[in-house]
């Protein structure tokens, strides 16, 4: 089994996505990159070099639904007929990319301002092209093997930076296809999720990761394709760092709280001062899994105030 990056460009400030071509029965791409010309002309000269048409590509694996991961699938499918697969976990959100409304909750909820959520929203509709339109979806599940004529993939159900983060195993040599999940010059954010098994829930995105991270530790991975950036070869060593600096965050976010409490927007603005833009909806959502993790961990407690939910030390 051959297993092929292709870099494809993405306007995100993350920088360029990590594509992934498994070059064995049936022809597979791991992720696509999002859906503008550039990243598709990116794609498409990409696998050229390989000597890959794109009318060749049979299947089609999403990491998660992030825009940069997902968005030229419909195109793809269209052009292909691949098949796409997806955790289950995360169909919702492709199929109803445009609605922002379990959003809105959340962040009215964290404590941002009225206006501040009506520029997320506008941001975030900006975007939402990116995601391309509608895909067929065949959903997969933790532990499912994926088969090709040599070999195979295990998937890996790794929630944390969204619900339904998937990560893709090779046993026979310990090679991880991590997208997201793991990415070796920077902490991949977790973000703000409506709870995919509880509506009235906020995903406990912080507490998750760690897990998932900690499921991957006992893989003990010989070599990790990332989503972005470089492969990461010392997942032991990357592991106990992003494990230190999750703790050292925790603790500032604590030392942070007033005496009063705070919402997680105002938690957001102490920690992340200077960011604007859609680095102050990351902010937001690193102040509140943070301090959702701090409750579960019996630190902190959290109170409702109106709509909003105040945090405090106990």
């Amino acid at each position: 089994m051959q297993i092929h990056k292709i870099v494809v460009p993405t306007p995100f400030y993350v920088g360029p996505v990590n594509v992934y071509l498994v070059r064995t029965d049936p022809l597979t791409l791991i992720d696509v990159g999002p859906n503008t010309e550039e990243a598709y002309q990116g794609l498409c000269s990409g696998l050229a070099d390989l000597g890959i048409e794109l009318k060749q590509i049979k299947r089609i694996i999403i990491s998660h639904a992030h825009e940069d991961h997902y968005g030229l699938a419909s195109r793809l499918q269209e052009i292909a007929g691949a098949e796409v697969l997806l955790h289950s976990w995360e169909e919702k959100k492709v199929h109803n990319n445009y609605d922002y409304s379990e959003h809105r909750k959340l962040l009215k909820r964290a404590g941002v301002p009225q206006q501040v959520i009506k520029r997320f929203e506008q941001g975030y509709q900006r975007f939402s092209p990116l995601a391309g339109s509608q895909v067929s979806i065949t959903p997969v599940e933790d532990e499912e093997e994926i088969i090709f004529e040599k070999g195979s993939l295990k998937v890996l159900h790794t929630p944390g930076h969204t619900p339904g983060s998937i990560c893709l195993f090779r046993e026979s040599n310990r090679e991880l296809i991590a997208a997201d999940t793991v990415i070796k010059h920077i902490s991949p954010n977790p973000m703000l999720h409506v709870d995919p098994l509880d509506n009235y829930r906020r995903f406990p995105s912080l507490s998750e990761y760690l897990c998932s991270v900690s499921r991957i530790k006992e893989l003990a991975p010989t070599f990790i394709h990332s989503g972005h950036g470089h492969p990461i070869l010392d997942y032991g060593e990357h592991f106990h760092r992003l494990v230190r600096r999750t703790q050292e965050r925790q603790m500032k976010v604590i030392s942070l709280l007033p005496n009063r409490g705070a919402t997680a927007w105002e938690i957001s603005e102490l920690l992340f001062p200077n960011v604007e833009g859609m680095h102050r909806y990351l902010a937001v959502s690193e102040a509140q899994a943070h301090l959702d993790m701090a409750v579960a961990d019996g630190r902190l407690i959290m109170e409702k105030q109106d709509e909003m939910e105040c945090f405090r030390i106990k």
